[in-house]
């Protein structure tokens, strides 16, 4: 049987890569010889962890952000041929389940997720071939076309927190997920402002749209420099919280305005507890909620605006790596560089 080098998670923080079977297309199946795969920060939170309830349990292939080119068709595919460009999403819902008819697709009760990015193939299940695959023209960098599925996420989150032009929006945050919600944010005509940590993620945060930045590590209270640069010091009409921490989804009901939104998009392990001001919430008549995951329409309005040029595909993409560094990135994502600056996403090319 063919053989192909792919990266194994194993275990927490125990990524290895390995010779593994090459895949086989069945029936409804493609597989695609990857030409660009990304590093993701859900992809970190895994290899931390050394599983993930819906993603997969060690030895796994691991990766999930992916562009390439189709090498094989299984049986009955009709829609691709060998040697298209695409990019295939994480995941397909099932649309016949309550959450599916409910509008609610990222909910699905049977919510098909797929890895294995890092590596020369990777094979896509039937039904991301048929509702979650995506046809790449021929001026388009694989690498750009592999944002697409973070971005999804984003723009969902933006959609499902009422974000228009004229707004105001502080994210807090300034890793690949926050920084993408700032670009995102200002091309839709959003005023942002950004709540960032270290020095390297001032500059990043103004090259992806915001107007201001507060450097927690150079303020007593962020929430006050915060709430200070929007209209009137009322604080923002949208709040992102794009850290996953207690005190970032604490100081994010701080920051917002009466009567506005607060989107907890960053998740926290499992049993984490916050303490929020009921008297806030309930008198400033603030809505708080959360968003997990893309929908099949957010993949293609995430697609489509890659695709327009508009979106800062090259500035965003600051690493360029090998197949065979792939354990020697997460395990520098875990403890960063000496200089504290770390790679937004690094570009994967077997």
């Amino acid at each position: 049987m063919p053989e192909m080098m792919a990266a194994v998670l194993h275990g927490k923080e125990d990524l290895r890569v390995e010779r593994v079977p090459v895949p086989v297309a069945g029936a409804g199946e493609v597989v695609l010889r990857v030409a660009a795969a990304l590093t993701c920060g859900t992809d970190l939170k895994v290899y931390r962890r050394g599983y993930h309830a819906a993603m997969g349990k060690p030895p796994m292939l691991f990766g999930h952000e992916v562009a390439g080119v189709v090498e094989e068709v299984g049986a009955g595919v009709t829609k691709l041929k060998r040697g298209d460009r695409v990019v295939a999403l994480n995941s397909a819902p099932c649309d016949v389940c309550f959450f599916c008819k409910n509008g609610q697709q990222n909910l699905c009760g049977d919510l098909l997720f797929n890895n294995g990015a890092y590596a020369e193939f990777i094979k896509i299940p039937a039904r991301i071939v048929e509702k979650n695959t995506l046809a790449v023209p021929a001026e388009m960098k694989f690498a750009h076309a592999a944002l697409t599925e973070p971005l999804a996420c984003v723009v969902r989150g933006l959609e499902e927190s009422g974000a228009k032009a004229g707004d105001t929006m502080i994210v807090v945050g300034a890793g690949p997920i926050g920084l993408m919600f700032m670009h995102a944010a200002a091309l839709a005509g959003v005023h942002v402002i950004a709540v960032v940590k270290r020095d390297d993620q001032i500059a990043a945060a103004k090259t992806f749209g915001a107007e201001h930045v507060v450097q927690t590590t150079a303020t007593k209270d962020a929430v006050a420099a915060a709430r200070a640069l929007t209209p009137e010091g009322r604080g923002a009409d949208i709040v992102i919280e794009a850290v996953a921490t207690p005190s970032t989804w604490e100081w994010a009901v701080e920051m917002v305005r009466k009567g506005g939104v607060v989107n907890f998009f960053g998740g926290p392990p499992s049993g984490t507890k916050v303490a929020l001001d009921t008297n806030r919430l309930h008198y400033g008549d603030i809505t708080l909620k959360a968003s997990f995951h893309h929908t099949p329409a957010a993949c293609r309005a995430a697609f489509d605006l890659l695709r327009s040029g508009r979106f800062k595909c090259e500035e965003y993409l600051t690493g360029r790596a090998r197949l065979s560094d792939v354990p020697e990135i997460f395990a520098g994502m875990m403890t960063r560089s000496a200089d504290g600056k770390v790679d937004i996403k690094t570009v994967i090319e077997p």
